[in-house]
Protein backbone atom coordinates (compact mmCIF):
# COMPACT_ATOMS: atom_id res chain seq x y z
CA UNK A 1 0.00 0.00 0.00
CA UNK A 2 1.43 3.41 -0.99
CA UNK A 3 2.04 5.86 1.83
CA UNK A 4 0.47 9.31 1.38
CA UNK A 5 2.80 12.26 0.76
CA UNK A 6 3.78 14.12 3.91
CA UNK A 7 1.64 17.16 4.57
CA UNK A 8 4.55 19.62 4.40
CA UNK A 9 5.40 18.46 0.84
CA UNK A 10 1.80 19.05 -0.25
CA UNK A 11 1.83 22.50 1.34
CA UNK A 12 5.17 23.34 -0.28
CA UNK A 13 3.88 22.25 -3.69
CA UNK A 14 0.79 24.41 -3.26
CA UNK A 15 2.86 27.44 -2.27
CA UNK A 16 5.16 27.04 -5.28
CA UNK A 17 2.16 26.71 -7.59
CA UNK A 18 0.69 29.92 -6.23
CA UNK A 19 4.07 31.64 -6.61
CA UNK A 20 4.41 30.61 -10.25
CA UNK A 21 0.86 31.72 -11.04
CA UNK A 22 1.56 35.01 -9.30
CA UNK A 23 4.63 35.62 -11.43
CA UNK A 24 2.69 35.40 -14.67
CA UNK A 25 0.12 37.84 -13.36
CA UNK A 26 2.64 40.51 -12.37
CA UNK A 27 1.67 42.83 -15.15
CA UNK A 28 -1.91 42.89 -13.90
CA UNK A 29 -1.09 42.89 -10.22
CA UNK A 30 1.54 45.55 -9.59
CA UNK A 31 1.76 46.92 -6.10
CA UNK A 32 2.91 50.30 -4.88
CA UNK A 33 6.56 50.57 -3.97
CA UNK A 34 7.79 53.08 -1.41
CA UNK A 35 7.73 56.30 -3.39
CA UNK A 36 6.17 54.53 -6.38
CA UNK A 37 2.97 54.34 -8.35
CA UNK A 38 1.34 51.55 -10.28
CA UNK A 39 1.65 51.46 -14.06
CA UNK A 40 -1.95 52.63 -14.31
CA UNK A 41 -0.51 56.12 -14.09
CA UNK A 42 2.62 54.89 -15.84
CA UNK A 43 5.91 56.61 -16.47
CA UNK A 44 3.96 59.76 -17.36
CA UNK A 45 3.63 60.30 -13.60
CA UNK A 46 7.39 60.21 -13.15
CA UNK A 47 9.26 63.49 -13.24
CA UNK A 48 11.06 64.18 -16.48
CA UNK A 49 14.61 63.35 -15.34
CA UNK A 50 17.05 66.22 -15.32
CA UNK A 51 19.77 65.87 -17.89
CA UNK A 52 23.25 67.34 -18.19
CA UNK A 53 23.80 70.40 -20.31
CA UNK A 54 24.02 69.47 -23.95
CA UNK A 55 21.40 66.70 -23.88
CA UNK A 56 18.37 68.67 -22.67
CA UNK A 57 16.73 68.26 -26.08
CA UNK A 58 16.58 64.52 -25.52
CA UNK A 59 14.46 65.02 -22.42
CA UNK A 60 11.61 66.50 -24.44
CA UNK A 61 12.01 63.83 -27.11
CA UNK A 62 11.60 60.82 -24.84
CA UNK A 63 9.77 61.99 -21.71
CA UNK A 64 6.12 61.25 -21.10
CA UNK A 65 4.05 58.09 -21.18
CA UNK A 66 5.05 54.54 -22.04
CA UNK A 67 3.97 55.19 -25.60
CA UNK A 68 6.39 58.12 -25.96
CA UNK A 69 8.96 58.31 -28.72
CA UNK A 70 10.90 55.05 -28.91
CA UNK A 71 14.48 54.53 -30.17
CA UNK A 72 13.09 53.14 -33.42
CA UNK A 73 10.91 56.21 -33.98
CA UNK A 74 13.74 58.54 -33.01
CA UNK A 75 15.80 57.15 -35.89
CA UNK A 76 13.70 59.34 -38.16
CA UNK A 77 15.64 62.31 -36.77
CA UNK A 78 19.41 62.01 -36.77
CA UNK A 79 19.84 64.81 -34.27
CA UNK A 80 17.05 63.42 -32.08
CA UNK A 81 18.63 59.99 -32.00
CA UNK A 82 22.05 61.45 -31.19
CA UNK A 83 20.51 63.29 -28.24
CA UNK A 84 18.73 60.10 -27.18
CA UNK A 85 22.00 58.18 -27.19
CA UNK A 86 23.75 60.95 -25.27
CA UNK A 87 21.08 60.77 -22.61
CA UNK A 88 21.40 56.99 -22.54
CA UNK A 89 25.17 57.26 -22.09
CA UNK A 90 24.57 59.52 -19.10
CA UNK A 91 22.07 57.07 -17.61
CA UNK A 92 24.50 54.20 -18.15
CA UNK A 93 27.02 56.12 -16.06
CA UNK A 94 24.42 56.93 -13.40
CA UNK A 95 23.42 53.24 -13.28
CA UNK A 96 27.06 52.07 -13.23
CA UNK A 97 26.28 49.40 -15.83
CA UNK A 98 29.91 49.01 -16.87
CA UNK A 99 31.04 47.94 -13.40
CA UNK A 100 29.26 44.58 -13.57
CA UNK A 101 29.08 44.10 -17.32
CA UNK A 102 32.80 44.45 -18.02
CA UNK A 103 35.29 41.84 -16.89
CA UNK A 104 38.80 42.84 -15.90
CA UNK A 105 40.72 43.51 -19.11
CA UNK A 106 37.66 42.83 -21.28
CA UNK A 107 35.75 44.92 -23.78
CA UNK A 108 33.35 47.46 -22.30
CA UNK A 109 29.84 46.09 -21.68
CA UNK A 110 30.76 42.67 -23.15
CA UNK A 111 30.00 40.92 -19.85
CA UNK A 112 31.90 38.01 -18.38
CA UNK A 113 32.52 39.43 -14.92
CA UNK A 114 31.96 36.92 -12.14
CA UNK A 115 29.79 38.17 -9.30
CA UNK A 116 30.16 36.12 -6.14
CA UNK A 117 27.05 35.64 -4.00
CA UNK A 118 26.24 33.40 -1.02
CA UNK A 119 24.34 31.19 -3.49
CA UNK A 120 27.11 30.74 -6.06
CA UNK A 121 28.58 32.79 -8.87
CA UNK A 122 26.65 34.81 -11.42
CA UNK A 123 28.29 35.75 -14.71
CA UNK A 124 27.26 39.09 -16.19
CA UNK A 125 25.91 38.93 -19.78
CA UNK A 126 27.03 40.71 -22.92
CA UNK A 127 25.18 44.03 -23.42
CA UNK A 128 26.76 44.98 -26.74
CA UNK A 129 24.60 44.82 -29.91
CA UNK A 130 26.19 41.58 -31.14
CA UNK A 131 23.37 39.50 -32.66
CA UNK A 132 24.75 36.12 -31.63
CA UNK A 133 25.97 36.77 -28.08
CA UNK A 134 24.67 40.21 -27.07
CA UNK A 135 21.39 42.09 -27.27
CA UNK A 136 21.55 42.92 -30.97
CA UNK A 137 18.31 41.01 -31.57
CA UNK A 138 16.48 42.71 -28.73
CA UNK A 139 13.82 45.36 -29.22
CA UNK A 140 13.19 48.35 -26.97
CA UNK A 141 10.22 46.41 -25.55
CA UNK A 142 12.48 43.45 -24.70
CA UNK A 143 14.90 45.75 -22.90
CA UNK A 144 12.10 47.48 -21.01
CA UNK A 145 10.77 44.12 -19.90
CA UNK A 146 14.18 43.17 -18.49
CA UNK A 147 14.74 46.50 -16.77
CA UNK A 148 11.24 46.94 -15.41
CA UNK A 149 10.06 43.36 -14.84
CA UNK A 150 13.32 41.40 -14.50
CA UNK A 151 12.41 39.07 -17.38
CA UNK A 152 14.73 38.30 -20.29
CA UNK A 153 13.79 38.31 -23.98
CA UNK A 154 13.41 34.53 -23.93
CA UNK A 155 11.15 34.61 -20.88
CA UNK A 156 13.74 33.56 -18.31
CA UNK A 157 13.47 35.21 -14.90
CA UNK A 158 16.57 37.26 -14.16
CA UNK A 159 18.47 37.01 -10.90
CA UNK A 160 18.27 40.16 -8.75
CA UNK A 161 22.05 40.58 -8.67
CA UNK A 162 20.97 42.56 -11.73
CA UNK A 163 19.22 45.24 -9.65
CA UNK A 164 15.92 45.37 -11.50
CA UNK A 165 14.39 45.70 -8.04
CA UNK A 166 15.74 49.28 -8.24
CA UNK A 167 15.65 49.82 -12.01
CA UNK A 168 11.92 49.08 -12.04
CA UNK A 169 11.50 52.69 -10.85
CA UNK A 170 13.00 54.02 -14.10
CA UNK A 171 10.37 55.35 -16.54
CA UNK A 172 10.06 53.96 -20.06
CA UNK A 173 11.69 57.09 -21.49
CA UNK A 174 14.88 56.47 -19.54
CA UNK A 175 14.87 52.79 -20.45
CA UNK A 176 14.54 53.66 -24.14
CA UNK A 177 17.41 56.13 -23.94
CA UNK A 178 19.62 53.57 -22.20
CA UNK A 179 18.74 50.95 -24.82
CA UNK A 180 19.55 53.37 -27.64
CA UNK A 181 22.99 53.97 -26.16
CA UNK A 182 23.75 50.26 -25.71
CA UNK A 183 22.69 49.61 -29.31
CA UNK A 184 25.21 52.22 -30.49
CA UNK A 185 28.18 50.45 -28.90
CA UNK A 186 30.61 48.36 -30.96
CA UNK A 187 29.31 44.79 -31.24
CA UNK A 188 31.55 42.33 -29.41
CA UNK A 189 31.20 38.59 -29.99
CA UNK A 190 31.56 37.34 -26.42
CA UNK A 191 29.48 34.24 -25.60
CA UNK A 192 27.68 34.37 -22.28
CA UNK A 193 28.94 31.89 -19.69
CA UNK A 194 26.42 29.98 -17.58
CA UNK A 195 25.90 30.92 -13.96
CA UNK A 196 27.49 28.68 -11.34
CA UNK A 197 24.76 28.54 -8.70
CA UNK A 198 24.20 25.77 -6.21
CA UNK A 199 21.02 23.72 -6.12
CA UNK A 200 18.25 24.71 -5.53
CA UNK A 201 19.14 28.35 -6.25
CA UNK A 202 19.77 27.50 -9.89
CA UNK A 203 16.13 26.54 -10.40
CA UNK A 204 13.77 29.01 -12.08
CA UNK A 205 10.87 27.83 -9.94
CA UNK A 206 12.77 28.88 -6.83
CA UNK A 207 13.45 32.28 -8.36
CA UNK A 208 9.75 32.57 -9.23
CA UNK A 209 8.91 31.91 -5.59
CA UNK A 210 11.44 34.53 -4.46
CA UNK A 211 9.97 37.11 -6.83
CA UNK A 212 6.43 36.34 -5.73
CA UNK A 213 7.42 37.18 -2.17
CA UNK A 214 9.86 40.04 -2.63
CA UNK A 215 9.32 41.79 -5.96
CA UNK A 216 6.62 43.66 -7.84
CA UNK A 217 7.28 46.08 -10.71
CA UNK A 218 6.51 49.72 -10.01
CA UNK A 219 7.39 53.26 -11.07
CA UNK A 220 8.85 56.15 -9.13
CA UNK A 221 6.32 58.75 -8.02
CA UNK A 222 7.49 62.16 -6.83
CA UNK A 223 6.49 63.46 -3.43
CA UNK A 224 4.47 66.64 -4.02
CA UNK A 225 5.47 67.89 -0.56
CA UNK A 226 9.15 67.91 -1.55
CA UNK A 227 11.19 70.08 -3.90
CA UNK A 228 11.97 69.11 -7.48
CA UNK A 229 15.62 68.66 -6.51
CA UNK A 230 14.71 66.32 -3.63
CA UNK A 231 12.53 64.21 -5.93
CA UNK A 232 15.29 64.05 -8.53
CA UNK A 233 17.73 62.93 -5.84
CA UNK A 234 15.29 60.34 -4.51
CA UNK A 235 14.81 58.98 -8.04
CA UNK A 236 18.55 58.69 -8.65
CA UNK A 237 19.32 57.11 -5.25
CA UNK A 238 16.42 54.66 -5.32
CA UNK A 239 16.48 53.91 -9.06
CA UNK A 240 19.49 54.17 -11.40
CA UNK A 241 22.19 54.51 -8.72
CA UNK A 242 20.62 51.56 -6.80
CA UNK A 243 22.27 52.62 -3.53
CA UNK A 244 20.16 50.22 -1.48
CA UNK A 245 21.72 47.27 -3.32
CA UNK A 246 24.73 47.70 -1.03
CA UNK A 247 23.65 50.04 1.76
CA UNK A 248 20.47 48.24 2.85
CA UNK A 249 20.58 44.96 4.83
CA UNK A 250 19.50 41.71 3.19
CA UNK A 251 17.84 38.65 4.66
CA UNK A 252 19.06 35.07 4.35
CA UNK A 253 17.43 34.78 0.91
CA UNK A 254 19.23 37.85 -0.40
CA UNK A 255 16.18 40.13 -0.37
CA UNK A 256 16.89 43.76 0.46
CA UNK A 257 15.08 45.60 3.23
CA UNK A 258 14.20 48.28 0.69
CA UNK A 259 15.30 51.88 0.96
CA UNK A 260 16.29 51.76 4.64
CA UNK A 261 19.96 52.42 3.76
CA UNK A 262 20.74 51.17 7.28
CA UNK A 263 24.11 49.65 6.39
CA UNK A 264 25.05 46.13 5.35
CA UNK A 265 28.00 43.79 5.22
CA UNK A 266 28.79 42.72 1.66
CA UNK A 267 29.26 39.04 2.41
CA UNK A 268 31.44 37.86 -0.46
CA UNK A 269 33.47 41.06 -0.80
CA UNK A 270 34.09 41.42 2.89
CA UNK A 271 33.38 45.16 3.04
CA UNK A 272 30.78 47.01 5.07
CA UNK A 273 28.56 49.54 3.29
CA UNK A 274 27.96 51.99 6.14
CA UNK A 275 24.54 53.14 7.24
CA UNK A 276 23.50 56.36 5.51
CA UNK A 277 21.10 57.12 8.35
CA UNK A 278 23.67 56.89 11.17
CA UNK A 279 25.87 59.98 11.72
CA UNK A 280 28.50 57.76 13.37
CA UNK A 281 28.79 55.71 10.17
CA UNK A 282 27.98 57.20 6.75
CA UNK A 283 25.17 59.62 7.48
CA UNK A 284 25.57 63.11 5.99
CA UNK A 285 22.47 64.76 7.41
CA UNK A 286 24.54 67.51 9.08
CA UNK A 287 26.99 68.02 6.23
CA UNK A 288 26.76 71.05 3.96
CA UNK A 289 25.62 70.20 0.45
CA UNK A 290 28.90 71.28 -1.14
CA UNK A 291 30.87 68.79 0.96
CA UNK A 292 28.60 65.90 -0.01
CA UNK A 293 28.86 66.82 -3.69
CA UNK A 294 32.64 67.00 -3.43
CA UNK A 295 32.81 63.54 -1.84
CA UNK A 296 30.57 61.97 -4.48
CA UNK A 297 32.36 63.73 -7.32
CA UNK A 298 36.01 63.37 -6.29
CA UNK A 299 36.08 60.62 -3.67
CA UNK A 300 37.57 62.96 -1.09
CA UNK A 301 36.19 65.77 1.08
CA UNK A 302 38.17 66.99 4.06
CA UNK A 303 38.92 63.99 6.27
CA UNK A 304 36.29 61.89 4.53
CA UNK A 305 37.20 59.60 1.65
CA UNK A 306 35.97 56.53 -0.17
CA UNK A 307 37.76 53.24 -0.78
CA UNK A 308 36.96 49.65 -1.58
CA UNK A 309 33.82 49.06 -3.68
CA UNK A 310 32.70 52.67 -3.23
CA UNK A 311 35.88 53.90 -4.89
CA UNK A 312 34.84 52.05 -8.04
CA UNK A 313 31.36 53.58 -7.86
CA UNK A 314 32.83 57.09 -7.68
CA UNK A 315 35.38 56.38 -10.42
CA UNK A 316 33.05 54.77 -12.94
CA UNK A 317 29.75 56.40 -12.10
CA UNK A 318 29.29 59.31 -9.72
CA UNK A 319 32.12 61.55 -10.90
CA UNK A 320 30.47 61.64 -14.33
CA UNK A 321 27.16 63.04 -13.05
CA UNK A 322 26.51 66.75 -13.35
CA UNK A 323 26.59 69.06 -10.35
CA UNK A 324 22.79 69.50 -10.32
CA UNK A 325 22.19 65.76 -10.02
CA UNK A 326 24.86 65.35 -7.32
CA UNK A 327 23.31 68.26 -5.45
CA UNK A 328 19.90 66.61 -5.75
CA UNK A 329 21.28 63.34 -4.36
CA UNK A 330 22.87 65.30 -1.53
CA UNK A 331 19.55 66.96 -0.68
CA UNK A 332 17.84 63.59 -0.53
CA UNK A 333 20.58 62.02 1.61
CA UNK A 334 20.44 64.98 4.01
CA UNK A 335 16.73 64.32 4.52
CA UNK A 336 17.10 60.69 5.62
CA UNK A 337 15.91 59.98 9.16
CA UNK A 338 18.68 59.87 11.75
CA UNK A 339 19.02 56.50 13.45
CA UNK A 340 19.79 56.13 17.13
CA UNK A 341 23.42 56.40 18.21
CA UNK A 342 24.61 53.27 20.03
CA UNK A 343 26.38 53.60 23.35
CA UNK A 344 30.18 53.72 23.11
CA UNK A 345 32.11 50.58 23.90
CA UNK A 346 32.84 49.99 27.58
CA UNK A 347 36.58 50.37 28.21
CA UNK A 348 38.35 47.10 28.95
CA UNK A 349 41.07 47.64 31.54
CA UNK A 350 42.15 44.03 31.86
CA UNK A 351 45.91 43.37 31.83
CA UNK A 352 45.64 41.53 28.49
CA UNK A 353 43.92 44.48 26.84
CA UNK A 354 46.38 46.99 28.31
CA UNK A 355 49.27 44.94 26.95
CA UNK A 356 47.61 44.73 23.51
CA UNK A 357 47.04 48.49 23.36
CA UNK A 358 50.60 49.20 24.47
CA UNK A 359 51.91 46.99 21.67
CA UNK A 360 49.55 48.70 19.26
CA UNK A 361 50.82 52.14 20.30
CA UNK A 362 54.39 51.09 19.53
CA UNK A 363 53.36 49.74 16.13
CA UNK A 364 51.46 52.95 15.41
CA UNK A 365 54.49 55.06 16.19
CA UNK A 366 56.65 52.91 13.91
CA UNK A 367 54.31 52.55 10.90
CA UNK A 368 51.57 55.19 11.06
CA UNK A 369 52.56 58.35 12.95
CA UNK A 370 54.66 59.86 10.15
CA UNK A 371 51.51 60.33 8.05
CA UNK A 372 48.62 60.35 10.51
CA UNK A 373 50.38 62.23 13.31
CA UNK A 374 51.46 61.25 16.81
CA UNK A 375 48.06 62.27 18.13
CA UNK A 376 46.03 61.04 15.17
CA UNK A 377 45.60 64.59 13.87
CA UNK A 378 46.49 63.74 10.27
CA UNK A 379 47.90 66.08 7.63
CA UNK A 380 45.18 67.52 5.44
CA UNK A 381 44.51 67.06 2.60
CA UNK A 382 46.88 64.14 2.08
CA UNK A 383 46.50 62.06 5.23
CA UNK A 384 43.21 61.97 7.13
CA UNK A 385 42.96 62.42 10.87
CA UNK A 386 42.22 59.25 12.80
CA UNK A 387 41.10 61.00 15.98
CA UNK A 388 37.31 61.13 15.79
CA UNK A 389 37.31 59.45 12.38
CA UNK A 390 34.13 57.42 12.08
CA UNK A 391 35.71 55.18 9.43
CA UNK A 392 37.87 53.63 12.16
CA UNK A 393 35.38 53.79 15.03
CA UNK A 394 32.35 52.14 13.40
CA UNK A 395 30.92 49.09 15.12
CA UNK A 396 32.01 47.05 12.10
CA UNK A 397 35.80 47.26 11.88
CA UNK A 398 36.12 45.31 8.64
CA UNK A 399 36.80 48.34 6.42
CA UNK A 400 39.65 49.45 8.66
CA UNK A 401 41.01 45.90 8.63
CA UNK A 402 40.94 45.90 4.83
CA UNK A 403 42.72 49.25 4.66
CA UNK A 404 45.57 48.10 6.88
CA UNK A 405 45.92 44.70 5.22
CA UNK A 406 45.45 45.66 1.58
CA UNK A 407 45.95 49.43 1.53
CA UNK A 408 43.56 52.33 1.22
CA UNK A 409 43.20 53.49 -2.35
CA UNK A 410 41.05 56.48 -3.24
CA UNK A 411 39.74 56.69 -6.81
CA UNK A 412 41.54 58.81 -9.38
CA UNK A 413 38.95 61.32 -10.56
CA UNK A 414 38.90 64.45 -12.67
CA UNK A 415 38.63 66.50 -9.48
CA UNK A 416 41.35 64.53 -7.69
CA UNK A 417 43.55 63.00 -10.40
CA UNK A 418 46.46 62.11 -8.10
CA UNK A 419 44.95 60.88 -4.86
CA UNK A 420 47.08 60.03 -1.87
CA UNK A 421 46.80 56.39 -0.92
CA UNK A 422 47.83 54.15 1.94
CA UNK A 423 50.23 51.27 1.29
CA UNK A 424 49.25 47.73 2.34
CA UNK A 425 50.71 46.50 5.61
CA UNK A 426 49.50 42.93 5.28
CA UNK A 427 52.91 41.70 4.04
CA UNK A 428 54.77 43.14 7.05
CA UNK A 429 52.31 42.84 9.93
CA UNK A 430 50.91 39.64 11.40
CA UNK A 431 47.23 39.18 12.21
CA UNK A 432 47.99 39.88 15.87
CA UNK A 433 49.92 43.06 15.03
CA UNK A 434 47.16 44.38 12.77
CA UNK A 435 44.67 43.73 15.57
CA UNK A 436 46.92 45.51 18.06
CA UNK A 437 47.44 48.69 16.03
CA UNK A 438 43.76 48.92 15.04
CA UNK A 439 42.64 48.36 18.63
CA UNK A 440 44.95 51.18 19.72
CA UNK A 441 43.63 53.58 17.06
CA UNK A 442 40.02 52.70 17.93
CA UNK A 443 40.58 53.59 21.60
CA UNK A 444 43.07 56.51 21.47
CA UNK A 445 42.57 60.31 21.31
CA UNK A 446 38.97 60.14 22.49
CA UNK A 447 37.93 57.29 20.19
CA UNK A 448 35.72 54.76 21.97
CA UNK A 449 35.37 51.62 19.89
CA UNK A 450 35.78 47.97 20.73
CA UNK A 451 39.12 46.23 20.14
CA UNK A 452 39.77 44.08 17.07
CA UNK A 453 40.73 40.42 17.37
CA UNK A 454 43.43 38.58 15.44
CA UNK A 455 40.85 36.06 14.25
CA UNK A 456 38.80 38.86 12.68
CA UNK A 457 41.87 40.12 10.84
CA UNK A 458 42.67 36.62 9.61
CA UNK A 459 39.13 36.20 8.30
CA UNK A 460 39.64 39.06 5.82
CA UNK A 461 43.29 38.54 4.97
CA UNK A 462 42.47 36.26 2.03
CA UNK A 463 39.18 37.80 0.86
CA UNK A 464 39.34 38.34 -2.94
CA UNK A 465 39.85 42.01 -3.74
CA UNK A 466 37.75 41.99 -6.94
Amino acid sequence: MRRPLPLFILVLAAVLLVCVIGQFSDKNNERRLPGATTPASGPAAAPAPATPAGVAAASAAVSGSASATTPEAALASTSGYAALRARGAYLARASDCMACHTRRGGAAYAGGRSIATPFGELISPNLTPDRQTGIGNWSADDFWRALHNGVSKDGRLLYPAFPYTNYTRMPRADADALFAYLQSLPAVNAPNAPHQLRFPYDQQIMLAAWRAIYFRPGSFQPDPQRSAAWNRGAYLVQGPAHCSACHSPRNWLGASEGETLAGALLPMQGWYAPSLTAPQEGGVQQWPTARIVQLLQTGRSGDAGVSGPMAEVVSRSLQHLDAADLGAMAEYLQSLPVSATPAPATPDNSPATRNMLAAGEQLYGRHCADCHGAKGQGQAPAYPALAGNRAVTMLHSVNAVHSVLHGGFAPATAGNPRPYSMPPFGPVLSDTEVAQVLSFVRSAWGNQAAPVSASEVNRYRTVPLD
